[in-house]
């Protein structure tokens, strides 16, 4: 029995590697103790915070709280894992790198951290005039690169990787990627050019070279989506759209009703009178139009065409979706159609008139 005691006690003192198996034991307990208590741990944390934020009126501090839940649950974990540094024996290069492990931890808090401050803080700024969708998209995406690039060379100097002839030594390779990606860089840069100079945003309706005509989903870093009205996406790269023309719909003031109203020769002027001023009064009264200022509708008898005398009518509809867009212009159309009835006239078609000056005997 006593051999057997003894032979327990050599195991336990030798351990694993030189540690004791109760320092072994006792970190391990620290660290399922830590992993056990981080939910409720994180709730105090927030909680505290929480009473903090509550006390201001900006709203900012509530959304970056939020964002924090995650970073949060690695503190309990990283002072678990210096606790152990403090109860194992380690020396030498085993403990050098112990520390530079919790170091490491601390530092990924940390950024882990700003990285998911960053959304927050953009969609407050999202309230600016000069930061739209896409833009707040693409500068979050950029924020979030340089924070981690940044954590990662802190990382890397804590375990003494030298940054400089990393990246001295990633020169040939880089310069072989960029001739390679010269397409990737020109979408890149095209899609900057089109953020920044806010030629269109996501949710936007645009036409390109008649050619191309949906709805912009998204602009991406290469890409940018296009859904048409068929309901297909379409991914175009972002240098096809930055050298051709592109209406954008979207950004419409009004939409605009550009007819010619082709009526017989047979309407005399008291009938065309009458038409051009109860079709401009119906544009005016309509709830569907905009009257005032440059918008003033325009009806008019324009010219005398080859087989009509043909009536101009140009109104300005207020912005709408093109389901609405059609009803508006529909009623017009029916409108027109009972002002000409009413005032005993018809509608001209394309005709010919052949005159005989002579029988064939």
């Amino acid at each position: 029995m006593d051999n057997f005691i003894k032979l327990v006690s050599e195991v336990w003192n030798s351990g694993f590697l030189g540690i004791d198996l109760g320092s072994i034991i006792s970190s391990l307990i620290v660290i399922l103790m830590a992993f056990l208590f981080r939910g409720f741990i994180i709730s105090i944390i927030l909680n505290a915070l929480g009473r903090l934020a509550e006390s201001t009126k900006s709203k900012i501090d509530d959304e970056i709280l939020n964002a924090l839940r995650r970073p949060i649950g690695l503190i309990p974990i990283t002072i678990a894992l210096y606790i152990c540094t403090l109860i194992l024996p380690l020396s030498g290069l085993i403990g050098d790198i112990a520390t530079n492990i919790v170091k490491a931890f601390v530092i990924f808090t940390i950024f882990s951290a700003l990285a998911n401050s960053v959304k927050p803080i953009f969609e407050a700024l999202s309230t600016s005039s000069w930061l739209t969708a896409s833009m707040q998209m693409w500068l979050e995406r950029a924020s979030k690169f340089i924070v981690w690039v940044i954590g990662v060379a802190i990382i890397l100097d804590i375990f003494g990787i030298q940054i400089g002839p990393l990246v001295a030594g990633l020169g040939l390779f880089s310069v072989a990627v960029a001739l390679g990606a010269q397409d990737f860089f020109k979408n890149l840069i095209s899609g900057i050019l089109i953020i920044g100079e806010h030629r269109f945003q996501p949710g936007d309706r645009i036409e390109v070279s008649g050619q191309l005509h949906g709805i912009v989903e998204s602009i991406g870093f290469r890409s940018t989506v296009i859904r048409s009205f068929d309901t297909a996406p379409m991914v175009i790269p972002n240098k096809d759209l930055s050298d051709v023309k592109v209406i954008n719909h979207g950004e419409m003031i009004n939409r605009r009703i550009n007819w010619k109203i082709n009526l017989i020769y047979s309407t005399s002027v008291e009938q065309l009178e009458a038409i051009r001023n109860e079709v401009k009064e119906y544009i005016i009264s309509s709830k569907d139009f905009s009257t005032e200022g440059d918008l003033d509708p325009v009806v008019r008898v324009v010219e005398l065409g080859g087989s009509s005398i043909d009536l101009l009518v140009v109104a300005y509809a207020d912005p709408m979706g093109f389901a609405a867009f059609n009803k508006v212009k529909e009623n017009l159309i029916f409108n027109i159609m009972k002002i000409v009835k009413s005032n005993k006239s018809e509608f001209a078609y394309p005709s010919t008139s052949l005159y005989v000056e002579s029988m064939p005997k």
